[in-house]
């Protein structure tokens, strides 16, 4: 499994790029011009099956539907927030001063689920709080894991809970659906850098200090 990080948008949202040994890909949140992906595609000969989106906020939607006729699968999301997409006014571009208009989503997610591009595996696990429809994505391609966990979890904090959508209490009720995760997973959340579960378990001051 190889990643590659793509800082987008207004916010420098994280935008992923994750594909196997047989050059299978999926995106995830496209924040902004994904013109550097596109390239990046072309020239290491990827094929973007995908594109996944942990939830239904501006920020990680600008560049979709620039990306959108790249993926032979189109787009995905939980099905919570998938009225946000044609909605600058749930999606919070009016906010932001620059209305986001985009398709609906050709694939909408429930939690638990899984799903696989190539040799991934993905893993669907409904995280609400920050939006009512945020997830995390688990990947796995042999013994090699990693945790997408969008503004759910970020290094140190989580997302925020005071826009539309947005529940304090269901955030952190929503962690507790992480504890079960090891120590050494990777973690690359939606913006700043990227950690691990030990790290967050032993440092965020947000980690549920008690089982589900």
């Amino acid at each position: 499994m190889e990643m590659k990080c793509f800082p987008l948008g207004p916010l420098w949202t994280n935008g992923y790029l994750v594909w196997d040994g047989g050059g299978r890909s999926f995106f995830v949140d496209p924040g902004g011009d994904p013109s550097e992906v596109i390239r990046f595609l072309e020239s290491h000969s990827l094929r973007l099956e995908t594109i996944l989106l942990t939830h239904g906020h501006a920020d990680h939607l600008f560049g979709l539907e620039a990306l959108r006729e790249k993926a032979s699968c189109g787009v995905a999301l939980h099905e919570d927030d998938a009225s946000a997409l044609p909605d600058p006014s749930i999606n919070l571009s009016r906010w932001m001063g620059a209305d986001c208009l985009c398709r609906p989503a050709d694939k909408m997610l429930r939690d638990g689920e899984s799903f696989t591009v190539g040799t991934l595996e993905i893993q669907v696990r409904h995280t609400p709080g920050h939006s009512l429809g945020s997830v995390c994505y688990l990947v796995r391609d042999g013994v090699e894991r990693l945790l997408l966990s969008g503004d759910t979890l970020f290094a140190g904090s989580i997302g925020r809970s005071d826009l539309p959508g947005g529940d304090s209490r269901q955030l952190l009720h929503s962690l507790k659906r992480l504890i079960d995760l090891p120590d050494d997973l990777p973690v690359y959340p939606g913006h700043g850098p990227s950690t691990t579960i030990g790290v967050e378990r032993r440092e965020n001051p947000y980690w549920p200090r008690e089982a589900v």
